[in-house]
């Protein structure tokens, strides 16, 4: 119950901590959006850009502040608001009369009304400055001072004297109070500056930034002041609406309701901080999206929770590029609904990263569960559907432009990868029905995945022309220009990259097995053993290594992508054609086989050997496959001492066996 209760707290403390800061977001939003009269002289602009530039340090110290520093700056605030509250009361209370304050009959009740209210904030004024029995008392009868003159009928000049002298005293004491708190405020500010360079030396600037956001709940309080500063908006549109229908009887329609969620919409957008309220509720929304759709497909992995941090940094890019808050409001509203089509289709391709994992792993691994299944592929379904219907209701709404292009070409990608996906999903289930080794299926699913990742790397080139384009002869930006710039590095250059190296490793692990000698027949019976690699029997032939272990040529190939060692003894797999020893081969257990069966062996060629470099042995253009067909890693296969480190490039691998 005691740690509950403890959580409990906690969790309002972290609310209130949020709440207090909020105010300070709305100060810094309300004096960057003020008006600045371009008429009033350098004077006057000087002193209201001074003005401005302190009030946002002001707020910016207090939205910093540690949450001890915060409590007690907004306790002295509130103390400095109940002593004015004394002092307007008080002088309401005399110069105009009791009545203009509390609309009540004359008498003893309006004098205890007041006596009570006047009572109240000075208790509440002595406690938060935590003043003194002896002080409190007399900074409370300073309070009542005027009220007992309207209650003794003084005249109207001598009340209003003795209520600016009540206030007077009172300011006077909330003046040496705050004075005396400056000794406070100088040791916190210098304890925090110590503090931000001593983090910024050790830790740099990245770590103390970050630190800083997670302290404060940036995010949380980006949160609370959009959705505060759209509900006061919506209660003044909804005020107005009745107001403006009570005087003209008009009908409320779907037309009307429009125009507020317009209004309502195109105001949540208007300033920077604005965009970036509206960033941090995206961010919420897309981050439940995520997890209901990891929960949904059964997927438990760590890095696919990353939708709530992609979705609003994409769309905060888009907003900066398109130049979205500082735009006319009707052709805010338009480019507002165009950023949020391509902040779809990339929550859609986010999607389609966190679910084709678990395709491939239900079906590669042969889950036979349908339970499993059906929700993948019900997902994958709609991420091909979105994409066409969206596309078919854009083209049918607007005429061909860039932005169109752009989200039609996101749409024709999307729909593409996940018809990769879903026939890759297809051919491992096929080879999971049958139940029999199909050693064209890693070639296949090469095939496919190298026909989509070329399609994409041509679609990269395509957007590239197209932002290319827009930067040139639509709207032109530094941030465009960075995004293409990085577009251009990560979409094209490292794809084309990886494709390329991935070509030639794999032509490096075909070189390696064309170089090893094939065992079919009744040399390969003889063994009586099974493949070390899968641990499945030998159907039709095996591939002999120059330390006389054998292999299925396939799981020898897949182990060859990563390694270029013996998966037994770790010794190098690749020879050359004719420079290896001929001895005799033993199975994996150290079996010999018998001398007559050896002389068989040397007297079929070099037999096998010339049958696996010519006959046995695939074509290169029909082995050239992708590692993304079937993934292996070093954690999956494990590294022995002794063994090539996996990230060992294999183009080097091909110098440094042939100098050998």
């Amino acid at each position: 119950m005691a740690s509950a209760h403890g959580r409990l707290g906690q969790h309002f403390l972290a609310v209130l901590d949020v709440a207090l800061r909020v105010p300070s977001i709305f100060i810094i939003d309300a004096i960057l959006n003020s008006y600045s009269d371009p008429g009033a002289g350098w004077t006057g602009t000087a002193g209201r850009v001074l003005i401005r530039a302190l009030g946002i340090l002001v707020s910016s110290v207090v939205l910093v502040l540690s949450q001890k520093s915060l409590f007690k700056f907004y306790t002295l605030f509130t103390a400095v608001l109940l002593g004015g509250a004394t002092v307007l009361v008080n002088y309401y209370g005399t110069s105009r009369g009791a009545e203009a304050l509390l609309p009540v009959r004359n008498g003893p009740t309006l004098w205890l009304a007041l006596a009570l209210l006047q009572l109240l904030l000075g208790l509440g004024y002595v406690a938060l400055l935590n003043v003194q029995s002896l002080c409190a008392a007399l900074v409370v009868v300073d309070i009542m001072a005027p009220l007992c003159g309207l209650m003794a009928e003084l005249p109207a000049d001598t009340r209003q004297t003795l209520a600016l002298a009540s206030g007077a005293i009172l300011a006077a004491h909330a003046a040496v109070n705050l004075l005396l708190k400056l000794k406070w405020f100088y040791y916190s500010c210098r304890y925090v500056y110590l503090l931000l360079r001593h983090m910024y030396r050790i830790y740099g600037l990245q770590l103390l930034l970050e630190d800083t956001w997670k302290r404060i709940r940036f995010p949380d309080i980006l949160r609370v002041f959009w959705l505060t500063r759209m509900t006061a908006q919506a209660v003044i549109l909804v005020y107005v609406v009745r107001v403006v229908r009570s005087e003209s009887g008009l009908q409320l329609g779907w037309d009307v309701f429009w125009d507020l969620f317009s209004n309502l919409i195109i105001s949540g957008c208007d300033s920077t901080l604005t965009v970036l309220g509206m960033s941090a509720v995206i961010s919420s929304l897309a981050h439940y999206l995520g997890l209901s759709i990891l929960a949904f497909i059964g997927s438990t992995e760590e890095e696919d929770k990353r939708l709530g941090f992609v979705a609003p940094v994409l769309f905060f890019i888009l907003a900066l590029q398109t130049g979205l808050s500082g735009l006319k409001p009707e052709e805010r509203l338009v480019r507002l609904s165009r950023n949020m089509c391509l902040l779809l289709t990339a929550i859609l391709h986010f999607i389609h990263g966190m679910t084709d994992p678990v395709l491939m792993s239900l079906s590669a691994s042969h889950v036979s569960s349908v339970r499993r299944h059906v929700p993948v592929l019900l997902v994958s379904l709609v991420l091909f559907a979105l994409p066409v219907l969206l596309s078919h209701l854009l083209w049918h709404k607007f005429e061909l432009n860039t932005w169109l292009f752009a989200v039609t070409a996101f749409c024709v990608e999307l729909c593409l990868k996940v018809l990769v996906s879903l026939t890759v999903y297809a051919l491992f289930m096929i080879d999971g029905f049958y139940n029999v080794l199909w050693e064209k299926l890693d070639d296949y699913v090469y095939y496919v995945r190298s026909t989509g990742n070329v399609i994409e790397f041509v679609f990269g080139v395509i957007m590239f022309g197209n932002g290319a384009y827009t930067m040139m002869f639509e709207s032109g930006s530094k941030i465009r220009a960075c995004m293409m710039c990085l577009h251009a590095y990560f979409n094209i250059y490292l794809q084309a990259k990886n494709g390329w190296k991935t070509f030639i490793n794999r032509r490096t692990a075909v070189k390696k097995i064309n170089s090893l000698p094939e065992v079919k027949g009744t040399q390969l019976r003889d063994i009586e053993d099974v493949c070390a690699i899968c641990y499945q029997e030998f159907a039709t032939s095996a591939r002999i290594t120059p330390c006389h272990h054998y292999f299925h040529a396939l799981c020898l190939r897949k182990w060859l992508y990563i390694q270029d060692t013996c998966p037994m003894c770790h010794q190098r797999v690749y020879i050359e054609d004719d420079g290896h020893e001929r001895v005799a081969f033993s199975n994996n257990n150290g079996y010999a086989a018998p001398a007559q069966e050896r002389a068989e062996f040397e007297e079929d060629g070099g037999g096998a050997e010339a049958d696996g470099a010519v006959g046995g042995a695939e074509p290169e253009n029909e082995l050239l496959e992708d590692n993304d067909s079937i993934e292996y890693d070093e954690d999956e296969w494990g590294t022995q001492p002794g063994a090539t480190p996996v990230e060992e490039d294999y183009i080097n691998n091909d110098d440094d066996t042939d100098s050998s």
